[in-house]
């Protein structure tokens, strides 16, 4: 049976959706039970959401939904590499230059025809241009897509595939995963219980009443 408890000052949905505006942190007591709670008592707990990753989200679905409509590509699959890529860093760099939500490096950039990669409209469009690019050149593969999105359309086309080198399959699956993730709706009744002393107690085997 799965248990989480969720303590706290607290209004929190099960899927955690962009609706909820807090820091949510976590504990898994002896019992398995995980605890939840915006406000945290101890060392124990620990941050598994940010309250600021929710606000930036919600900011960049218009943007999403019409760099989606234009060429073709899931919502879905746009925020899962912007997550896997930026965390929905709107300023991050990487070590060799890739810059903004979905990390464009500057030629590529250039190549998309945009002005201001870190400009979070510019930078999600080109994204998903250059993404839709991969997608055509490697006739709709999503796994050489990626593979080329990460290591370079010549790497992959030289290898014949997705290159053997680690970095970019794990990347390729940290993708396919959030990708999936979004797309997966919970299977299983989830019940509230609310306790005498206040608590809520979420559950998928709720005792028989």
């Amino acid at each position: 049976m799965k248990k989480i408890l969720i303590s706290g000052l607290i209004i929190l949905a099960w899927s955690f959706s962009s609706s909820s505006h807090a820091d949510i942190y976590k504990y898994v007591d002896e019992d398995g039970v995980i605890h939840l709670t915006n406000i945290p008592k101890g060392d124990h707990y620990k941050k598994i959401i940010s309250e600021n990753i929710f606000q930036k989200r919600a900011g960049y679905d218009d943007i999403i939904r019409s760099a989606s409509d234009k060429y073709d590509i899931e919502p879905s699959l746009i925020k899962a590499l912007i997550t896997v890529e930026s965390n929905w860093d709107a300023a991050a760099v990487s070590k060799k230059g890739a810059i903004g939500l979905m990390q464009l490096m500057p030629g590529t950039a250039a190549d998309m025809q945009i002005l201001n990669p870190y400009d979070p409209g510019q930078n999600i469009e080109a994204g998903t241009k250059y993404l839709r690019f991969l997608l055509d050149r490697f006739k709709g593969n999503l796994d050489l897509a990626l593979a080329a999105y990460n290591a370079g359309p010549t790497t992959v086309e030289k290898s014949g595939g997705v290159p053997a080198i680690a970095e970019t399959r794990k990347y390729i699956r940290k993708v396919l995963s959030m990708h999936s993730k979004r797309h997966t709706k919970p299977t299983t009744a989830v019940y509230t219980i609310v306790n005498d002393n206040g608590t809520i107690l979420f559950t998928d085997n709720p005792p028989d009443i």
